[in-house]
Formats: structure tokens, sequence, C-alpha cells
């Protein structure tokens, strides 16, 4: 009788679990589980996107990605710019909130503006900042002759780059402010006071015992930053386009192009699954060592 009920809770309550999260799990797994499987199925198939037959080829394609000089380069750049990224993006977003928790008045005002460019969608960003550096920037360069405004930076191979730099930055250090703002407001107030009465200044608190109980603050934004920056294409397309002369073909675009424009699913699918991997590597590891970094208080 005992056993007869326990069966009869436990399906009843599989049931209910099953009616609330049901759905959500169902559209989950339309949208994001389904086409990740059947992305890896392709991965081991030659196929254009329009015929009717799939040879099977197996490794080949895998084997094709290491042979792949351009998706390589295309992956030091993505490295390059996840680097600098990151720095600034969390770097300019801990100091904002720092300022604006500590210094600032009218903090409301300023964290909404702050805040504001992270809602804009990347399409639209782009296209903002292309008439920015094309029109504002040079036109600000021949008034007060300054040289490195002279010049779109959009249509230079160098400059292009770090153009790529400034609008990502521009966009996600608000957001990350926010999340700072929400870990220096958990900061124990008694362990700041006790440190003042120790007669320790600003940047001795600041540098000994505001920055290690951030940890948890900079796991979540180093994470998302690494996540958004690995992974950029609308911004990359609006952009630049990959220009000038492919100098700024971000991984993500160019697994697109290999996918939808050299109509090479197999191929793009496995360089897909590649940059998935080493995207998933990082992360993990800098998750598992920033956990070790972790103060309690």
């Amino acid at each position: 009788m005992i056993v007869l009920n326990a069966k009869k809770n436990l399906i009843r309550n599989t049931g209910r679990q099953l009616f609330y999260t049901g759905p959500a799990i169902s559209i989950f797994a339309a949208v994001m589980i389904v086409p990740f499987v059947y992305g890896i199925y392709l991965t081991f198939f030659k196929w254009d996107g329009i015929a009717s037959e799939m040879p099977f080829v197996g490794m080949a394609n895998y084997l094709d990605v290491f042979r792949d000089e351009a998706f390589w380069k295309s992956m030091a750049l993505t490295l390059r710019y996840v680097v600098v990224s990151v720095l600034l993006i969390n770097g300019i977003g801990f100091m904002l909130s720092y300022l604006l928790v500590t210094w600032m008045k009218r903090q409301n005002f300023l964290r909404a503006s702050f805040f504001a460019p992270s809602l804009i969608g990347g399409l639209v960003l782009g296209f903002l900042w292309q008439f920015i550096f094309h029109n504002f920037f040079v036109k600000i360069g021949d008034q007060f002759g300054w040289e490195l405004f002279s010049k779109s930076w959009l249509g230079n191979e160098k400059m292009a780059f770090w153009a790529l730099v400034v609008v990502t930055v521009w966009h996600y250090a608000g957001y990350m402010m926010v999340i700072f703002i929400a870990g220096l407001m958990n900061v124990p107030k008694d362990i700041m006071e006790a440190a003042t009465i120790d007669g320790a200044g600003k940047w001795k608190q600041l540098l000994r015992m505001i920055l290690p109980l951030m940890v948890p603050s900079f796991i979540v934004t180093i994470f998302l930053s690494l996540q958004r920056s690995f992974m950029v294409y609308d911004l990359n397309f609006a952009l630049t386009e990959g220009g000038p002369y492919g100098s700024t073909v971000m991984t993500s675009m160019h697994v697109f192009d290999k996918a939808f424009r050299s109509y090479n699913y197999g191929l793009g699918q496995a360089e897909a699954f590649v940059l998935f991997l080493i995207v998933a590597i990082i992360t993990i590891t800098q998750v598992y060592f920033s956990k070790k970094m972790e103060v309690e208080h």
C-alpha cells in the first residue's frame, strides 16, 4: 500500500512538473537542442544545401577545418579581438560602477545613460557607428587637424579592427556596469568601516578588499563578455562587412560565409562546432579558475 501511494505521488508530481515546464522544455528543444544535434549530424556529410543527395564523408570535414587557413586566420583575429574587448569592457564597466557608487551624484540618470547603448541591436548599432566613423569623426579630424581622425577608420586595414573594439566596448560596458553595481552594493559596509577606522585609504580598500569581494561579479561579466565577443556577427557585418580587404572577418562571419555563401554546409557546420568547442573550453576554464579566487564574507 505504501509503495502504491509512493508511485501515485511520483506520477502526480511528475505530471505537475511536466504541465508547468513541458512547454518551455519543448520550445527549448525545438529551437536549441534539435538544431544543434542536426548541425553535428551535417558535419559528417558533404552538402550544398540544395541537392537531394548528401554523400557521407565521415571525418573529412573536420580534417578540412584544420587545412582551412582562412578559418584559423579569422580565429587568430577573433582571439585578439576577444582579449582586448574583454579587458576593456570589464575594466571600463567596473570603473563606471565604482565611480557611480562612491563618487558621482544623480546616479539613476547616469546609470540609465551608460546602460542605454546595450539596448540597441547589433545591426542598428553597426550602421549608426558606420555613419559616425565616415562622417562625424572625419569632420572633427579635418577641423582640428587631428591625423588620427583625418580618414575613416573603416577604410583602414589596421584601424578597422579598433573601430570594432570601440563599438563593442561602448555597447557592453554599460551592461556589465549594472552587474558590477549590484556586486558593489553587496560589499559588507561593516568591513569597509573597519578598514577606514584602521587607516586604510580608498586605493588600498579597492585593491585589498573590494576587488577580492567582487570576484563573483567578475565571473559573470567575464563569462558574458567572452561569449558575446567570440560570437560577434551582426556588429561585424553591419560595421565593416569583414573589410577592408577581408581584414576584419571574425570566425562567426567566416563560418556563415562558408556555409551560406560558399554552399558548403558540412564544412561550415564542422567549423561552427570547432568554434563552439573552443569557446566552451575557454569559458569553462575561466569559470573554474575564477571560482577558486572567490573570497567568503
